[in-house]
């Protein structure tokens, strides 16, 4: 569609850059110098990458309390190389008087806003390509490289192009065994992973029927829209979760970080998600998405769920709907690691975890595991995987020689129980 958008009005990410950049108003394709409100680490991108390049520069961290660090990607330690560079984070973390710092407590992604840090208007980075899931909260939250996180570090700034944005909007509601990671491969599919340097703004009444732990599914995967972040603008919702984990937030700010009526938006999409059958992204990328009718009969060796997009508590309810009363088949294997100890402590609590082990899962760590190919769930040479996870690049998981199906968590639990790719929505009531 063509671009909207009036003379002086701003988009949501406008306004946040030009907050933080300390500007009344900033214009797409400018170079600004932006103060940074959060930073997001992990141990695999943490002190090991930039640790010695700030001792270099002979500075200190500019801000400990607004660093975030968590150990999610080698944990548990599986090998002396693993155990060190854990080590070496603990000991960082230390030094620096980093407090904000969650040693195998969940994956960053999750654990962030599990925590409280996430406000409506912040402008974050994060050493990680899925630190977009941060726009669930109104924030604008982006991923950068080690370079630029030493300079983070030392001066508490960034530059940034300040990005064009496409609106996605969706209406209409979901159907049953249905969920955000469908409406995500699905845009996978028609905008293409091109979308460079663009901010993918989620909007309309099915995002904002969606709970948090769905919406950073959406911002969470603009990073396979190959966009520079995603973002959702807060409302009660926003607030109320981050309110219920202690956070200090205001009403205003939902009026304060919105995309004004008239903002120019390079293109404004919509879709129907009343519309929308179950979406399965086939080997070797998430753009290879279809209707999951278009992959029936697929036989699987291993089914996962897990990482920041695919298995927090409400990605295990989703996979419980479909596997309670049921078993895993003989044959196929289901895999399970929770995202979070807090996900794995309120599924222990309302029996979700008992619905997946008595149907055969395996518990896995909390981690990024099998995700990241690291840990256990790696797969061999001619296997294939069905997996609630982000990516299915070609080695991505194990061996280049196995194959990756990217689903929802019914999908994925379905797919458990038959031994092969189905329509999850023949397991929910």
């Amino acid at each position: 569609m063509k671009p909207s958008g009036t003379a002086g009005a701003a988009t949501l990410a406008q306004k946040i850059i030009a907050r933080a950049a300390g500007r009344e108003t900033v214009a797409v394709g400018e170079h600004v110098t932006c103060e940074v409100d959060l930073v997001l680490s992990h141990d695999s991108s943490g002190p090991r990458r930039y640790a010695q390049r700030l001792e270099a520069l002979g500075v200190p961290v500019w801000d400990p309390d607004k660093v975030v660090l968590v150990t999610d990607h080698f944990v548990p330690a599986t090998d002396a190389r693993s155990a060190n560079v854990l080590a070496m984070t603990r000991r960082w973390a230390k030094d620096n008087g980093v407090n904000n710092f969650y040693d195998m407590q969940g994956i960053c992604h999750v654990v962030l806003p599990e925590k409280g840090h996430l406000r409506p208007g912040m402008l974050a980075v994060g050493g990680d390509s899925h630190s977009p899931t941060g726009g669930a909260y109104g924030a604008f939250m982006v991923g950068i490289g080690a370079t630029d996180m030493t300079g983070v570090l030392a001066t508490g700034r960034i530059w940034l192009r300040v990005p064009r944005t496409i609106r996605v909007e969706w209406t209409g509601a979901l159907g049953p065994a249905m969920s955000a990671k469908d409406m995500i491969l699905h845009l996978c599919a028609k905008l293409g992973m091109g979308n460079d340097y663009r901010v993918i703004e989620f909007a309309g009444e099915t995002v904002t029927g969606l709970p948090m732990s769905e919406r950073m599914v959406l911002t969470n995967m603009s990073a396979e829209l190959g966009a520079k972040t995603g973002i959702i603008a807060a409302d009660a919702t926003t607030l109320a979760d981050i309110r219920a984990r202690g956070g200090d937030v205001a009403d205003a700010v939902i009026d304060q970080y919105r995309s004004d009526d008239n903002a120019e938006f390079e293109a404004e999409h919509r879709f129907d998600a009343a519309d929308l059958p179950p979406q399965v992204a086939a080997p070797h990328s998430p753009d290879n998405t279809r209707p999951v009718d278009e992959h029936l009969g697929v036989a699987v060796d291993q089914a996962y769920i897990g990482a920041c997009t695919g298995a927090k508590h409400t990605d295990l309810q989703m996979a419980a709907a479909v596997l309670k009363g049921r078993k895993v088949r003989s044959g196929t294997r289901l895999m399970i690691a929770p995202a979070s100890l807090e996900a794995t402590r309120l599924a222990a609590a309302d029996g979700t975890l008992e619905i997946l082990t008595e149907a055969g899962a395996i518990l896995l760590p909390t981690g990024c595991g099998a995700c990241a190919g690291m840990g256990a769930g790696a797969l061999a040479a001619g296997e294939t995987c069905i997996s609630s996870t982000s990516r299915n690049f070609r080695g991505r998981m194990g061996d280049p020689g196995s194959s990756v199906y990217l689903a929802s968590p019914f999908t994925v639990a379905a797919a458990a129980v038959a031994g092969e790719i189905v329509d999850p929505r023949e397991f929910v009531a």
